[in-house]
């Protein structure tokens, strides 16, 4: 009901608008013809002949009709005129070439008699005023706007970019009511442009000179506007003005940009994931399709940070039926009203349970019968599974050996483990459980159909419990930034891109693999905190500190995503490949699971120990476990 009082509200707002402006060309067409007839005859009224007079009365009801109801069936009373532009402009040449015949049809059926001048120069002043009128609003309002943001200096703004977005984005930035901002510079690193205008905003240099221009024109925000560009040549642009100290935006991809999705409301903050100098991870969309479009899916942890992206681009694929899995049930929840508002028409089950339960796991695979199950949950904070290492082998090594189990019993096509690069050479209870869950799938890939693989790869940028997260926690509440040690080196891929290699990965399964996303450049953690702290808009060491704090328990300075004994076998993806199984003795391996479990179970001390059996390259941590 709102709504629709709004649109009435609307509708006669524009109504009145409509009669104002009709009645200004009413003035305007009357005036423009007596203003030709006294330029006729050089402004002396006296001088104007009597039928002339008569002449000029009784054309001009015509004259006035004939203009507004031409104005009105070329739209001229239905255009915004506060964003008049060209297009605005050939609306008003196109109304007065319609106006020519329709003129001088009326004349000769008036038998108007009138001098050649007076058609002519009433016709141009007519034309003229019309035009001026229209685009005087929006003329008065850009300097007017201009004069009152420079007076306040709330945001002086610079533009990086002199292409179709940037142009959008100034057009949008002046025309606007609601924001305080002034655009006072454009940067771009073509040559040609410097020195020209664009959109009445001056090009002033290129990337090297962007301090100089912030300092110059006082600029505190500076909006990316090159969605185009490649991930190092980003990186290099903004880790130029991270150092100024502005505000920083960027425009969203390319995509949008043909679509026209461009605007002020689409900017986004500038994120860490903008400086990591890598170009967006591209899969090959058909390959994904060819083996989840139409089936019954089922993603285990589907509440976490990669379940709940897992599930959000399997329900984009098209699948048959999605099955969520989940222990914490404000998390099942959360996807689960995300994906029914986006996408109501998917068969969306969503169910609360352990991967620990085998009775619970067991029944989920006989009744909904998953073609391809993708095994997210697991327990993954480092220096709480030290602390805890028997829950981390219930969970981890357990739950998978559990959920393996069943879907190689129900004939699962497709099983797909989410791995971690700690897993190679584990230092740590987590990475040492989640290598089991490797050898697992390994191992079970021999007993049955399914084909079972692993996929792994680094830290994932905002996933929970990351470093990310709790860096802007830190930084919010006034520091201190906490890094365990300046030399700290992690591998790091966004959360959707992880995601997306993970899903293509699972087309080139053929049962048995580990497959590696490669995951680019490794980043210093302390890099990361001082990046983060400087595109809050503030200074490292100054405003918030940094403390580094040593080395947790099981932690290393820098992780590996492949162990020496694996080969590297690449794939049609170039940032997917495959590692050589390790020979292993299988039975062996079977054998110490049964006694692991039973230790666990029984929360002995002794699991440390029997961990360090099964992964030589765990290092134990001395102390009871709980």
């Amino acid at each position: 009901m709102e709504d629709l009082l709004k649109q009435k509200k609307k509708g006669l707002q524009w109504i009145h608008k409509a009669i104002l402006l009709a009645f200004a060309d009413t003035m305007v067409v009357a005036g423009s013809y007596y203003l030709a007839l006294l330029l006729r005859f050089d402004f002396v009224y006296s001088s104007i002949p009597v039928e002339y007079i008569q002449g000029y009365l009784w054309s001009m009801p015509y004259w006035i009709v004939s203009t507004v109801v031409v104005f009105y069936v070329c739209r001229l009373y239905h255009s915004i005129w506060r964003l008049a532009s060209v297009a605005e402009l050939r609306m008003i040449l196109t109304a007065y070439v319609v106006l020519i015949p329709v003129q001088v049809i009326g004349g000769i059926f008036m038998h108007l008699r009138m001098p050649r001048s007076y058609y002519f120069m009433g016709y141009v002043l007519s034309f003229c005023l019309t035009t001026g009128i229209r685009f005087s609003y929006r003329i008065i309002r850009f300097y007017a706007s201009r004069i009152a943001v420079a007076d306040e200096k709330d945001d002086r703004i610079m533009i990086i970019g002199a292409g179709s977005a940037g142009q959008i984005l100034i057009k949008e930035l002046i025309n606007s009511q609601k924001l305080h901002t002034r655009v006072c510079c454009v940067i771009d690193d073509n040559p040609n442009k410097k020195g020209r205008m664009l959109e009445g905003v001056p090009i002033v240099g290129n990337r090297y000179d962007i301090p100089e221009m912030v300092r110059k024109y006082e600029v505190n925000h500076i909006i990316y506007a090159i969605p185009a560009t490649t991930g190092k040549n980003m990186k290099a642009i903004l880790n130029i003005c991270k150092d100024t100290g502005c505000r920083m935006q960027t425009v969203p991809g390319v995509y949008q940009l043909v679509n026209g999705e461009v605007s002020v409301s689409k900017l986004r903050n500038v994120e860490i994931s903008d400086l990591l100098g890598r170009a967006q991870v591209k899969v090959n969309l058909e390959e994904i399709l060819g083996y989840v479009q139409g089936k019954v899916v089922m993603v285990t942890g589907g509440g976490g940070s990669i379940g709940s992206e897992i599930c959000r681009q399997l329900a984009a694929h098209g699948v048959k039926q999605l099955i969520i899995f989940d222990i914490y049930e404000n998390n099942a929840y959360e996807i689960q009203q995300e994906l029914k508002r986006k996408y109501p028409e998917l068969d969306l089950v969503t169910l609360i349970g352990s991967v620990r339960n085998t009775h619970r796991i067991n029944s989920i695979m006989e009744e909904y019968r998953p073609e391809v199950v993708y095994h997210a949950a697991a327990h993954k904070h480092v220096p709480l599974m030290e602390d805890s290492p028997n829950e981390a082998i219930k969970n981890n090594v357990l739950g998978t050996y559990k959920t393996a189990s069943a879907a190689g019993k129900y004939q699962v096509k497709k099983f797909v483990l989410i791995s971690t690069d700690k897993a190679v050479n584990p230092t740590n209870i987590m990475g040492a459980s989640k290598r089991m869950c490797e050898m697992i799938v390994q191992t079970l890939d021999h007993y049955y159909s399914t084909e079972f693989v692993a996929v792994r790869f680094g830290n994932v940028l905002g996933s929970n419990g990351s470093v990310i997260p709790l860096f802007k926690k830190q930084i919010a509440e006034g520091g201190p930034v906490t890094v365990t040690h300046p030399d700290t080196i992690r591998y790091f891929m966004t959360i959707p891109e992880a995601v997306s290699l993970v899903l293509q990965a699972g087309a080139y399964a053929k049962g048995g693999e580990i497959f590696i996303l490669d995951m680019g450049e490794p980043v210093k953690i302390a890099d990361l905190a001082k990046n983060l702290i400087r595109l809050s808009g503030l200074r490292v060491g100054e405003d918030i500190e940094i403390k580094y704090t040593g080395l947790r328990p099981g932690e290393k300075l820098y992780e590996e995503l492949l162990m020496d004994e694996e080969g590297m076998q690449d794939t049609d993806n170039h940032l997917i490949h495959i590692g050589k199984p390790i020979e292993m003795d299988e039975q062996k391996f079977m054998q110490q699971l049964e006694r692991l479990k039973e230790a666990a179970n029984e929360d002995s001390d002794k699991v440390r120990q029997m961990v360090k059996e099964i992964v030589p390259t765990y290092q134990m941590k001395e102390g009871k476990a709980v």
